[in-house]
């Protein structure tokens, strides 16, 4: 049991300075380029009219082949 116990404290330890030396890096990045990451609010306004936009468009798909369901097969 002690075996695991050290295992395990190892472990811990060896993650601990994984993740401390990560968030230094991160802080370290976001001090060199503190703009990364911005998204502009014309990139959301973009994105969000596609994704309307192919929505109703698949939804008006949708809805034609539903009606016409019957009619189509016979092609």
């Amino acid at each position: 049991m002690k075996y695991t116990a050290d295992r395990l404290h190892i472990a811990l330890t060896r993650a601990a300075g994984w993740i401390a030396t990560r968030i230094e890096e991160g802080q370290l990045e976001r001090e060199r380029r503190p703009d990364s990451g911005d998204i502009s609010i014309t990139t959301v306004i973009i994105w969000v009219a596609a994704v309307t936009g192919a929505v109703l468009i698949a939804g008006t798909i949708a809805v034609v082949v539903a009606k016409y369901n019957g009619k189509l097969s016979g092609l």
